[in-house]
């Protein structure tokens, strides 16, 4: 049976060489398997009959009874159409082709009764329904639940729309036996969830009776995706504790104790703590470390990671750490320098922005070992950085990095050296399972003792003068304000007008010499970017007007408004990053949302978030409701996923499920060994036969 599913597609009744070329090409349907797993998005209930006069208005598709009245051609030429008028006992609707309509038009025969299916317009005050299903009411028509296919234009005209890919399905299901389908899941497993069998899974999801069988087919479904998918993890991450020996870090170092000890000049909080313990563990344990470190903004990361270059420092190895941009990898040198002041470590910076004359002597002190740590961003990647000993890499803001520029640093490195994953953007736990189920998570939910929380107002246009007023109240008592405005690449432009504007308007209400404002965006030249952001660090301009350059990387704890213009074009997390930048010191702090009076109703539930809460694990919760995972993770990240059925959005309650069913299949056989787990094997064995000692999975 496994040998059928994989006959190509050109094979079934209908198909053929060509039209199969296109299926592949178009939605990548090589095989049966593939065609029998291109699944329904949505279904429509055949068994509701509506009437003309009473058409619903948000319903999109629906089913009509009654008789063809008359027939028309309309038009010349291209622009010839079809159209008939078709009634019931209540009313009456136009029917119209505008192609096809030469084979339709046979068909049609006035006074006999015919059933239609379509999706309904409304032209002023009348009804009409283009390229409508029709077929004789006497035939049977089914009842029950329609299947909707995503299609093509091109497959559409080949007649693979899909009601044309619905038949297709249909005749592949009544000629193969897909009772004899492996199934992958454990028979115990099927039995403690309540899920169906695959071979029902599949027939139930494509042709389903009742509103039952396919949300029952659908949740089988989603949970093999979503347990093969952690499975695979844990394996992965179990193949690579075997075939990967780590550097052990056993000493701690005087370097290390000096600074906690003597340099800190507070102390670490009790969820730091527990952060550093769970990664000194790793350390010594001897296998390399591969751990996340989660952390909302403000919550210590930075002090966390040095800690840890300094284990790797203590115990004769260097450290590099990489950031997504020169202003962050800026600021990660600047704070980790100012931290190993009068202590004998040397940290280095290393970006696009370092001239030649400054990185030859750079890159030779690195390769023969007299820099302890390197900072930068991707030119840490480039293949004339060479390290003396490098055992830790930490990466920051992961999501912003794909698999092939983490996997550069490791060959930078004799033996694996220890990686240390961190972002600043919450993640909510079944993404986290998710995206880095093969990592080793820590968490920072704590912040620092001091840090007052940020009152967070949502304000409209009107509410400018009093907003004007606060903010030369603010001024007045020391403070210093960004106001950012949107800038995105569709509209840049039209953004980059507003922002100009913007600063017009804020000089006017703000005059010199009374008040200095700086202008800070991506279009500025590098060095007058940095002048600019350094008066404001210095406190020699009161208000920096800002594109999202400001989203990290900037530390000004003098700094206690953040205003933030059409704060509905900005997206959750990227709100609360901004929110950020201010509540650094020990002064209250204020972030004010400016938006349009009309808002959307997702837009008025980010701006209700904001302001409800802090709580960036909340915040991204809600975030992932709103917009899924590929905008909350990057599509570099949701990509390499490739769910076909799950949505991680929708369904975080089976991720949990799922992820709990494989740890406990694998902590109790982890070579999945037992002969009730031979098909899990055997898919996993697939899945990584082209990967270097495979045969050792768990």
């Amino acid at each position: 049976m496994a040998e059928a599913l994989h006959t190509p597609i050109a094979y079934l009744k209908g198909i053929g060489p060509e039209k199969a070329a296109l299926l592949k090409k178009e939605l990548n349907i090589e095989t049966f398997w593939d065609l029998l797993n291109h699944f329904p998005f949505r279904y429509i209930d055949r068994s509701k009959i509506s009437t003309c006069r009473y058409i619903p208005e948000t319903e999109g598709y629906i089913q009509l009874e009654g008789f063809i009245d008359t027939i028309q051609e309309l038009g010349a030429g291209r622009a010839k159409r079809l159209q008939c008028r078709f009634s019931d006992d209540t009313g009456s609707i136009q029917l119209i082709w505008f192609q096809g309509w030469r084979w339709i038009k046979p068909n049609l025969i006035p006074g006999k009764k015919f059933r239609i299916f379509g999706r309904p317009k409304l032209n002023g005050a009348f009804w009409s329904m283009p390229h409508p299903e029709i077929s004789p009411a006497t035939e049977g028509t089914e009842v029950g639940f329609q299947p909707i296919y995503s299609s093509t234009e091109k497959l559409s005209a080949k007649g693979f729309h899909s009601r044309g890919l619905e038949k297709l399905i249909r005749s592949l299901i009544q000629k193969i036996d897909l009772s004899q389908i492996p199934d992958l899941l454990p028979a115990e497993l099927r039995q403690k969830h309540r899920l169906f069998p695959i071979s029902d899974a599949l027939t139930l999801l494509h042709v389903p009776k009742t509103e039952r069988d396919f949300v029952e087919a659908k949740r089988r479904l989603v949970f093999e995706e979503l347990f093969l998918m952690q499975m695979e993890m844990l394996l992965r991450k179990g193949l690579r504790k075997r075939s990967e020996q780590g550097y052990l870090f056993t000493k701690t170092g005087k370097n290390l104790a000096d600074l906690y000890h003597q340099k800190l000049p507070f102390d670490l909080t009790e969820a730091q703590k527990r952060v550093v313990r769970e990664i000194h563990q790793d350390m010594k344990s001897g296998e390399p470390m591969n751990r996340l470190l989660q952390g909302d903004v403000g919550s210590g990361k930075t002090l966390v990671a040095l800690i840890t270059m300094l284990l790797a420092q203590g115990n004769g190895f260097q450290a590099a750490l990489l950031a997504p941009t020169e202003i962050l990898a800026n600021q990660h040198f600047e704070t980790i320098s100012s931290l190993l002041k009068e202590l004998p470590v040397r940290a280095a910076l290393l970006t696009g922005s370092v001239k030649r004359s400054a990185r030859t002597p750079l890159l030779a002190d690195l390769k023969e070992g007299t820099i302890d740590f390197l900072i930068g961003t991707h030119a840490l990647l480039e293949d004339e950085v060479k390290f003396s000993k490098l055992g830790l890499v930490v990466i920051d803001e992961q999501h912003r990095f794909g698999v092939a520029q983490r996997a550069k640093m490791r060959q930078k490195s004799e033996l694996s050296p220890h990686v240390l994953v961190m972002t600043a953007t919450p993640i909510p736990r079944t993404l986290a399972m998710t995206f880095y189920g093969d990592l080793d998570v820590s968490i920072i939910d704590e912040l620092p003792p001091g840090r007052k929380p940020i009152q967070t107002i949502h304000r409209f246009e009107s509410h400018r003068p009093q907003l004007y007023q606060f903010m030369r109240e603010q001024i007045g008592l020391g403070r210093q304000i960004y106001i950012v405005y949107p800038l995105i690449e569709e509209s840049e432009t039209l953004d980059f007008k507003s922002l100009e504007d913007g600063y017009l308007n804020i000089t006017e209400a703000f005059p010199i010499p009374e008040y200095q404002v700086s202008m800070v965006h991506g279009k500025m030249r590098p060095e007058d970017k940095d002048r600019e952001m350094q008066r404001f660090i210095e406190g020699t301009t009161h208000i920096m007007v800002a594109t999202t350059v400001i989203e990290v990387g900037v530390n000004v704890p003098n700094a206690s408004v953040m205003i933030i213009e059409s704060a509905q074009r900005f997206g959750l997390s990227q709100l609360h990053q901004l929110r950020g930048r201010v509540g650094r010191g020990a002064e209250k702090s204020y972030c004010v949302l400016m938006t349009d009076y009309e808002l959307s109703k997702e837009s008025k539930k980010r701006m209700d978030t904001m302001v409800e809460t802090n709580d960036g694990f909340k915040i991204s919760e809600v975030d992932l409701k709103l917009r899924g995972p590929g905008d909350l993770m990057g599509t570099q990240q949701s990509g390499a996923l490739n769910l076909k059925i799950a949505d991680l959005s929708k369904d975080q309650e089976m991720v949990v499920q799922a992820r709990e069913e494989a740890i406990a299949i694998y902590s109790e056989d982890p070579r999945l060994g037992h002969h009730s787990r031979s098909q899990l094997r055997n898919r996993m064995i697939q899945v990584f036969k082209n990967k270097p000692h495979w045969d050792k999975i768990g």
